[in-house]
């Protein structure tokens, strides 16, 4: 029970250490789309503000002109000597002209509103703000609500003109600036949402147009980690997902090409090896048996010469090792490429007469020092006059000819027989590692 215990903390230990997975598309919409969001959202609100302040500064500037006009004719009126004041304030009032749009009012010098141009008095408890600004600094300003109404006010001090009164006001409805103000508010937040919804259209296709491919690759790059390089994916666009696509299904050919490269090196390697081998275990068994000496000779000799074998290959498959790590160096000097290519010929005369193909060797007199590694040349020489021979059949000649060309600046070296040759499809493949056209 305390094992299961443990191994049930542990699985649940090893879920808590997963990280969340975080999508491309949950990115795009918490970063960009929401960065988006809050700045058509204080263009909306900036927008809103500003036309609120344009029409609420354009109704103040529109009503102080109104109390100020006011208040330069009832100057004129204090200052005429024959005119009642008290009447022509009232007669004012009475015959304001824009009584529909707004209400005008007269303090007197106790703070109590007298007289207004609609014939109602508001209630003596109402807060008028703009009128003690007015006593203070000679004009007022203020907007605020009455009976659930918004209004905005402007209070002008006349007390220098009449002692009897303090001050006369101007107040109006703020109901159709705000309702003017709401319709540009429903249209800039419309068309804010209709922006918002564009660039969410736009760019989920956009992020989709990245997220598949990248899902594609995923899936593909998958079946390649397990082996199977038979898929490739469709690239069909032109921008760096299209030169992704490209490059992976390259890599894909590198690899396929490498597996291929591979398994054709497992086969060669597997089937040279087995030669030697069957041959040493063979004369072994047949030595073990007894014989005469002559056998137990024969024997030994063919033992040697596919260890000695056996010892070549083993050696060549370290320097293909080095070659693919990059750690195969080269001893490079002058030699007498001839000396080399004749040693190679020799090599291959005794085995060319026991299978009844003759070595046709023009061999030059001179030829010019060359630069290069003698061993890995005399190397080349050998494998190119083996195959000759291993591909030709009884009775053919294998020729090989050795000139200088371009005034000495060049060797050419060629070997040519007359076996079944190549085909002229595999004749492009011949330098790839391990390849067979005839396994």
């Amino acid at each position: 029970a305390m094992v299961t215990s443990g191994m049930a903390d542990k699985r649940r230990h090893a879920r808590k250490k997963q990280p969340k997975r975080n999508t491309i598309t949950k990115r795009w919409v918490f970063n960009n789309l929401g960065l988006i969001f809050l700045v058509l959202l204080a263009i909306d609100f900036g927008v809103i503000y500003s036309l609120q302040n344009y029409y609420y500064n354009a109704a103040q500037q529109y009503l102080t002109t109104k109390a100020t006009s006011i208040s330069g004719v009832l100057t004129r009126y204090a200052q005429d000597a024959d005119a009642n004041f008290s009447s022509e304030l009232r007669s004012t009032l009475e015959n304001f002209s824009d009584k529909d749009k707004m209400e005008l009012m007269a303090i007197n010098a106790k703070g109590t509103v007298v007289l207004t141009s609609s014939g109602f008095s508001p209630p003596e408890s109402i807060s008028m703000p703009d009128y003690q600004q007015a006593m203070e600094k000679g004009t007022g300003y203020w907007t605020g609500r009455i009976n659930q109404e918004k209004v905005m006010a402007v209070s002008i001090n006349i007390s220098a003109v009449n002692t009897d009164y303090d001050a006369i006001r101007v107040i109006a409805s703020l109901s159709d600036i705000d309702a003017v103000i709401r319709g540009y508010m429903i249209t800039v937040s419309a068309a804010c949402l209709g922006v918002l919804l564009l660039l969410v259209m736009t760019g989920l296709y956009f992020v989709k147009s990245i997220v598949r491919p990248i899902a594609e690759i995923n899936k593909t790059t998958l079946k390649f980690a397990k082996g199977d390089f038979s898929d490739r994916i469709e690239t069909n666009s032109t921008d760096e997902i299209g030169d992704l696509c490209t490059a992976i299904n390259h890599m894909a050919d590198e690899l396929s090409a490498t597996e291929t490269m591979k398994n054709e090196f497992i086969s060669s390697v597997s089937h040279e090896l087995r030669t030697p081998l069957t041959a040493i275990k063979g004369w072994a068994e047949t030595l073990n048996a007894g014989g005469d000496m002559e056998t137990m000779h024969k024997g030994i000799r063919v033992i040697t010469n596919e260890t000695e074998r056996l010892s070549r290959m083993v050696e060549e498959l370290l320097d293909f090792s080095r070659m693919q790590s990059g750690h195969f160096t080269m001893q490079m000097d002058k030699m007498d490429v001839l000396a080399e290519l004749g040693e190679a010929v020799l090599i291959y005369t005794e085995r060319a007469r026991r299978e009844h193909i003759e070595i046709l060797y023009n061999e030059p007199e001179f030829l010019p020092i060359v630069y290069g590694d003698k061993n890995r040349i005399r190397q080349v020489f050998i494998n190119i006059i083996d195959n000759a021979i291993k591909y030709s059949n009884p009775g053919g000649k294998v020729q090989i000819t050795a000139t200088q060309k371009d005034e000495g600046k060049t060797v050419c070296i060629v070997v040519e027989d007359q076996g079944v040759g190549i085909k002229a499809s595999d004749l492009p493949k011949i330098k790839t590692k391990f390849y067979k056209a005839n396994h």
